[in-house]
């Protein structure tokens, strides 16, 4: 269409922060021994991170594509990645630049694993089981010099110390690939790559999901795991030598040094075991049971507390760096610990993270209250919630809040079941593909959350229609109704300018609940005009008059004036519109004029509140796919800001409709997005389990403050939005 796009006015937007990770084994985790980094996906992006400070670098993936696989160069300097999604691609990242210096495209579904050869010259790739092939490629060529093709489903790749040799592991298979050299094809420079299967004997079976080969005096061994918790060693003729019981319900990640080699397990067991003989060592300390109070936990002793019936998660990827003496470990609830091991007697914590264990459906910036309220939370904590059955809150005031206490962030757990708190796409037999049917929709899960105004309770719907308010100081639940017959998609709770505590909830059982917040959430009313799920619902205090307004998938905004009569108030219908697109998403500016409405067909359009007109339509995205799923304005109504079901966020000029920056890093869809109340940051969260905290150019943040000391100070200005007349 007409739309003129000025590119030269994006401002830049930096990625700061990522609470999540999507680390599902072994080849999403790795260490680099020279400067201590440990890097692990988190959708679209690496994290590269600094455990003794805590620090995040970030690699935004360009091409969009989840990130699979990572691997460092055993200098430290390049990061190897392997990605999933429609022609894939293996990356190699300079890490101290973070920019991409090679992009090497052979898989066509997924790759799996990627690895290194110690002398640094070539990187061996294994795709999903449907790709069927092993890739090595003289990497700064940009050439395959050795493929194969491979039939079983492969979780591991890894060289021999002396780069003449790798091995892959996967379902009934460990096979070992030689590059022979001598045979070499001097003009194609292409080597016939020779496959031997290791001969597992009675052990054929087994789901070897893990391996590494030996280094220094075991460096012609082979270390394998299975999942049904063996750990074995292959000798120097491929065979299958020993074997040791791991004495666990299942095994899932190994890492081999010369010194030690340590066994990620299930239940939160890492064991160790010395490779020159498969001795057991000791086991390490586990992480925090599943479903305990973490910000509890500020001493790494009270970690150590066995419950009896705690259940735990299990540890799913395991590094170690033998500089520092660290193993990073990842759990399937997504959380990542640094353990110290170099006494392993006394093993202490170095870093630990909690994140959303599944798909985060929505968040909430906590309210500026004027007196801090008795739960001691500022208007730097916002909240989420998830499919995992939990509402965290977390903070952004500076980098040392992240971590309260250093063990993370606060987690109400609803409904004390713990088995949605664990990820199952990791488990032995699936990894990191998934099987056909495994997104079937189950119905646990925290759907939205809002907070009252005065910062004091927290309402939640979840998948199944209760609607609960918690006590934000005792953090207890002090409600609990099935408010609908379906999931509930909005909560809102009326601001104070409108004089009302009103609570309203909708769903898509098209039903719309107004609650007294006042008076024990008692109902108001219960309106029932829309056919079909009402995505939102906003209340408007407008000329002097509270409004109501909600739209839905049946393509209708309906806006309603509340009318008070002696001991009762009713909304009642005062426009409807009806469009020719599905609604997604409605927010009203802080002036309370107008409604912004986010739309299949990614158009933003602008209603006058009072008037229920049309004022302006304007696009809500770069991009020519997907439709618009959120809508958010700024808290000076300066800026909205947009997400896509292409996985973008842009943030437009409200007024003009001029894009002024974009983002993108997420794998899944962007399910919220929030600006914070200081203007600096604005907060994404996703399908991917990961939220991102991104960082506003200056000019962005200093053009909504200007704009909000204008609107605090109100001087005589010119109509504000006239333009949009």
């Amino acid at each position: 269409g007409g739309y003129r796009r000025d590119v030269h006015n994006i401002f830049s937007v930096t990625l700061e922060r990522v609470l999540g990770i999507t680390a599902s084994g072994n080849s999403g985790l790795a260490c680099d021994h020279h400067s201590g980094l440990v890097v692990y996906p988190a959708g679209c992006v690496v994290v590269l991170l600094n455990p003794r400070k805590n620090r995040q670098h970030h690699i935004l993936n360009t091409s969009r594509k989840t990130i699979t696989a990572l691997s460092f160069s055993p200098d430290g300097k390049y990061l190897v990645t392997g990605e999933s999604g429609h022609l894939p691609a293996v990356r190699v990242w300079e890490v101290c630049e973070r920019r991409q210096v090679a992009e090497l495209q052979q898989h066509k579904y997924g790759v799996s694993c990627v690895a290194f050869s110690p002398d640094s010259k070539y990187i061996v790739s294994v795709g999903y089981q449907h790709d069927m092939m092993v890739h090595v490629w003289a990497w700064k060529k940009n050439t395959v010099v050795a493929a194969n093709k491979v039939s079983s489903k492969v979780t591991a790749v890894d060289f021999s110390e002396d780069s003449s040799y790798f091995v892959t592991a996967g379902n009934r298979h460990v096979k070992f690939w030689y590059l022979d050299r001598s045979k070499s094809n001097k003009v194609l420079s292409c080597f016939p790559l020779l496959g031997r299967s290791g001969l597992l004997g009675e052990l054929r079976n087994n789901f070897f999901c893990d391996l590494a080969c030996g280094r220094g005096s075991k460096a012609d061994s082979t270390f394998c795991i299975t999942s049904s918790g063996l750990l074995c060693e292959f000798n120097s003729k491929r065979m299958l030598d020993k074997w040791v019981d791991l004495r666990t319900r299942v095994a899932r990640s190994l890492c081999v040094s010369e010194e030690l080699i340590f066994c990620g397990c299930g239940d939160g067991i890492v064991r160790a075991f010395s490779p020159a003989d498969m001795r057991f060592i000791c086991t390490l300390p586990r992480p925090h049971p599943l479903g305990t109070d973490v910000s509890a936990v500020t001493q790494a002793s009270h970690l150590f507390s066995n419950k009896m019936d705690a259940r735990y998660p299990d540890s799913v990827a395991v590094t170690y760096d033998p500089v520092s003496h660290w193993l990073s470990c990842v759990y399937n609830d997504h959380s990542l610990y640094v353990w110290d091991v170099r006494d392993l007697r006394r093993v202490g914590k170095v870093h630990s993270a909690l994140y959303h264990a599944s798909c985060v459906w929505d968040l909430q910036m906590f309210p500026e209250v004027l007196e801090l309220p008795e739960s001691g939370l500022s208007s730097g904590v916002f909240l989420s919630c998830s499919a995992d059955n939990t509402i965290r809150l977390w903070s952004t005031d500076g980098q040392r809040h992240y971590h309260i206490q250093n063990v993370l962030s606060k987690v109400i757990y609803i409904d004390g079941n713990t088995t949605a708190l664990v990820d199952t796409e990791g488990s032995a037999s699936v990894s990191t593909e998934k099987a056909e049917g495994q997104n079937a929709e189950t119905r646990t899960g925290i759907r939205t959350i809002s907070v009252s105004p005065d910062g004091k309770h927290l309402a939640s719907g979840d998948r199944n229609g209760t609607l609960r308010v918690h006590d934000l100081s005792s953090m207890a639940e002090i409600q609990k109704v099935v408010a609908h017959d379906a999931e509930i998609l909005c909560l809102e709770y009326s601001k104070p300018e409108t004089g009302l505590k009103m609570l309203a909830t909708a769903s898509r059982d098209r039903l719309i609940h107004v609650l007294d917040a006042d008076k024990d959430y008692g109902l108001v009313q219960t309106l029932d005009e829309h056919s079909s799920s009402i995505t939102a619902v906003r209340f408007a205090a407008n000329d002097s008059k509270v409004k109501m307004i909600s739209c839905g998938a049946d393509k209708s905004i309906y806006f309603r004036t509340a009318h008070r009569s002696d001991r009762s108030l009713e909304f009642r219908r005062s426009h409807h519109v009806v469009r020719k697109t599905t609604l997604y998403d409605m927010d009203v500016d802080p002036s309370c004029k107008y409604a912004a409405v986010g739309c299949q067909d990614r158009c933003i359009r602008i209603f006058n509140i009072s008037t229920g007109k049309q004022k302006k339509l304007y696009k809500g995205s770069l991009t020519e796919d997907g439709s618009l799923l959120k809508v958010q304005t700024d808290p000076s109504g300066q800026y909205i800001a947009t997400s896509s079901s292409d996985k973008n966020i842009s943030i437009f000029d409200f007024r003009s409709g001029e894009c002024v920056a974009t983002m993108f890093g997420h794998s899944e869809i962007v399910t919220g997005i929030k600006f914070t109340n200081d203007c600096k940051h604005l907060i994404s969260v996703s399908g991917d389990s990961c939220i991102f905290v991104w960082r506003l150019a200056p000019e962005l943040t200093s053009n909504m403050r200007e704009r909000l000391s204008q609107v605090q100070n109100p001087l005589p200005l010119p109509q504000k939005m006239s333009t949009l007349r």
